[in-house]
């Protein structure tokens, strides 16, 4: 398909996009790669988001950060597993070392590039599940809390793509075309050098800031919880990702027509509206972000406009109910 394009595609580009000339610099003995840079500076913002979120809703300040702990390693874990699993040719191909550290295209090798939402998702989702459990806070309350910053953390790390010139899209001749340097192990075979190519990073960015947006104001609106909101994080991610993902021009494994990022989208928003139809169950406010009996200890005033958001009607424990007999016999003895 793409060698059929005509060699003109430029003719008619007023502009285009630069992508960066470098993708990492040397400080010292050490090179930072800007594409780490990024995921980075999406972990942080995500987690400030995360704490204020979760502190408004009553939970104990910097308590994101005890989840992160576990979250955090594992997404990363679970993105790279994924994405070397759903690209076996670039890493278990004839001729490879995937276990070398030292050697360019290996396993371990992810300061290149290549790392998988979807796999960090499942695995952040692990990971945030045991801290939940560690922390005592309800699982789904964390994920409500999460889901207007862990998309925009995504929008964030989509420059890393941006800087390490790969994840583009089709040839066009659209003004906002990204320029590929043709020497780009990437460029595709038999496209002039000039072409330029839909900038999907850019896509994504603007789809997931417009979707931060759409959390943060359907979310205060209509009092999103019991993981209803990051249900819709799920839905509004995986409709843009579709979409994206149909026109990038990267290899990818392929199944059924579908490229098998595709796929993980549509499950994602399967998933967001089982969601949706599962937690109907629970009517009103959650009663605390924390799980009964794991309340705070400490009785500092919690921040917000309504105060049944964080009044615990969970049942007492065992030990603070009074049998009706004990309390006849309590009073008969006073």
């Amino acid at each position: 398909m793409l060698s059929s394009l005509p060699a003109g595609v430029l003719a008619n580009v007023v502009t285009s996009i630069p992508s960066p000339p470098v993708s990492y610099f040397d400080l010292g003995p050490l090179r930072i790669h800007v594409y780490a840079l990024c995921i980075i500076a999406g972990i942080v913002i995500a987690t400030l988001m995360t704490n204020h979120r979760l502190t408004k809703r009553g939970g104990e300040p910097w308590v994101v950060i005890d989840i992160a702990l576990l979250a955090v390693p594992l997404a990363i874990i679970g993105a790279r597993i994924f994405h070397v699993a759903t690209h076996p040719g670039f890493y278990f191909g004839e001729g490879s070392n995937p276990w070398n550290i030292t050697q360019p295209g290996s396993v371990w090798a992810i300061w290149e590039g290549g790392i998988a939402i979807f796999g960090a998702l499942l695995g952040g989702a692990v990971g945030a599940w045991l801290g939940c459990r560690w922390t005592g806070i309800r699982f789904w309350s964390f994920a409500d809390a999460l889901a207007p910053g862990l998309l925009l953390a995504q929008a964030i790390g989509r420059f890393g793509n941006w800087f390490n010139q790969e994840l583009y899209g089709w040839p066009t001749d659209l003004p906002w075309g990204l320029e590929i340097d043709a020497d780009n192990a990437a460029f595709p075979a038999g496209l002039p050098e000039g072409t330029l190519f839909h900038p999907t990073f850019l896509y994504e960015v603007v789809w997931n800031i417009l979707g931060v947006v759409f959390l943060l104001w359907i979310g205060r609106r209509l009092r999103l919880q019991w993981g209803r909101l990051f249900a819709l994080y799920l839905i509004w991610y995986g409709a843009g990702r579709v979409v994206w993902e149909s026109i990038r021009i990267d290899p990818s494994e392929i199944y059924l027509g579908l490229r098998t990022n595709v796929w993980a989208a549509i499950a994602g928003i399967v998933l967001g509206i089982v969601i949706l139809i599962v937690q109907r169950r629970h009517f009103g406010s959650e009663p605390s972000p924390y799980v009964p009996g794991r309340q705070r200890a400490h009785g500092e005033a919690l921040q917000s406009d309504d105060p049944t958001d964080f009044v615990d009607v969970s049942e007492p424990p065992a030990s603070e109910v009074i049998h009706p007999a004990a309390a006849t016999s309590t009073a008969a003895a006073k």
